[in-house]
């Protein structure tokens, strides 16, 4: 398999897409296209990138293309096995896969407003009423999810699983733009920052020198 994704400091589904594929315990190569470069709009065209229209993250499995980070978490499920990916309890699972489609398609306000960017700490970002109603929004599905089923382990549902790979890149958001949160979501997002693959993955985005200006500041 290869896996085709963005910039590492900026490309908040590339994060997802990368996770799955880690959490898959499949090999893969990793390709990083710089995105919004000087050779963007050519690299978009090619073969590899085609099948999305140029977005990433995009997995080829052989001839099997799959695009978007939630497909690309169903695809690899059925490879391995739900179990990898998805709470056990059928309980569990259905908050897991709710909380899950609800970041996929929603939070816009959010993701505008504090776009993604590992490497920056921003002091003092002006949050509106709107990206403060998803900020609420996400804490307390974390609390739910960590009361209800997340006994078994550090993370939201207890283990390491699709949920946790999805709201890894609000946690990121979270600690570079300093937004205030309750202890028990302290607690869950340094677990998640001092993952070994998070880590790795910051490591990464720390030593790109790549910077895209329109992702550098808050959207205003």
């Amino acid at each position: 398999m290869k896996l085709i994704i963005g910039n590492k400091n900026y490309s908040s589904w590339s994060l997802r897409g990368w996770l799955a594929a880690k959490q898959s315990g499949l090999a893969f190569e990793e390709i990083t296209v710089p995105l919004y470069g000087d050779e963007w709009d050519h690299l978009r065209r090619g073969d590899d990138l085609a099948p999305s229209s140029g977005k990433v993250p995009i997995l080829w499995d052989g001839e099997a293309v799959v695009w978007d980070s939630l497909a690309i978490i169903d695809y690899l499920a059925d490879k391995v096995g739900r179990d990898r990916f998805w709470p056990k309890d059928d309980v569990a699972r259905a908050m897991a896969r709710s909380m899950v489609a609800e970041m996929h398609s929603g939070y816009l306000p959010l993701r505008r407003s504090l776009p993604m960017n590992i490497r920056k700490r921003a002091e003092g970002v002006e949050i509106t009423a709107e990206v403060r109603a998803d900020i609420v929004r996400i804490l307390t599905l974390w609390a739910e999810a960590r009361a209800r089923f997340g006994k078994g382990g550090p993370f939201l549902f207890g283990t390491f699983c699709a949920a946790d790979i999805i709201y890894a890149p609000v946690v990121s958001r979270f600690m570079t733009y300093g937004v205030p949160v309750p202890g028990f979501a302290m607690a869950y997002m340094e677990s998640m920052w001092t993952h070994d693959w998070m880590q790795a993955w910051i490591d990464a985005a720390e030593s790109e020198d790549w910077v895209i200006e329109q992702f550098e500041e808050p959207a205003r």
